[in-house]
């Protein structure tokens, strides 16, 4: 499982350093073989605010998901357009480095600062400064907007 928060940063190369937490389970499951692509926009401003990084396997998953989807269907489409004709594969070097691609760095500004994000089954990669802003906005508004019906089945 992936989870936690990490401060990493993003090298003039474009690569960032999985943190050493993470290096074994993702050798193991994936032999450190990564899929990135652009995140889906939960706010629906039209811009994504972070990354999505998933092992392999899980990448697969997502994959075949998308792949049944009815045809014919915009949004369906616009997700498959979305999710997979933005996903590249990266590959974990003997250092933990993975080369983020630059047109996906840019179109979510990543700089030298990067939040590495564990969401179980996958990571997000947000530019700092976004991430530090997207903490204020759900600590400071209604952090579960939308439809909780399945939220009270959690046993906490």
């Amino acid at each position: 499982m992936l989870r936690g928060t990490s401060k990493i940063n993003l090298d003039a190369k474009g690569r960032i350093a999985i943190p050493t937490r993470y290096r074994p389970e993702l050798k193991e499951s994936c032999d450190g073989q990564m899929i990135v692509t652009l995140a889906l926009d939960e706010k629906h401003t039209g811009l994504p605010g972070c990354l999505w990084l998933y092992p392999l396997h899980e990448w697969e998953k997502l994959e075949a998901f998308i792949d049944n989807l009815s045809s014919g269907n915009k949004a369906n489409e616009s997700v498959r357009r979305f999710i997979i004709g933005n996903a590249n594969e990266c590959e974990m070097d003997g250092q933990g480095r993975l080369l983020l691609p630059e047109t996906l760095r840019s179109l979510v500004n990543l700089e030298k600062k990067i939040i590495l994000s564990g969401q179980l089954k996958k990571f997000e990669i947000w530019n700092e400064e976004a991430w530090n802003q997207r903490q204020m906005e759900m600590l400071s508004g209604n952090p579960l907007d939308g439809d909780t019906s399945e939220l009270k089945r959690i046993p906490f």
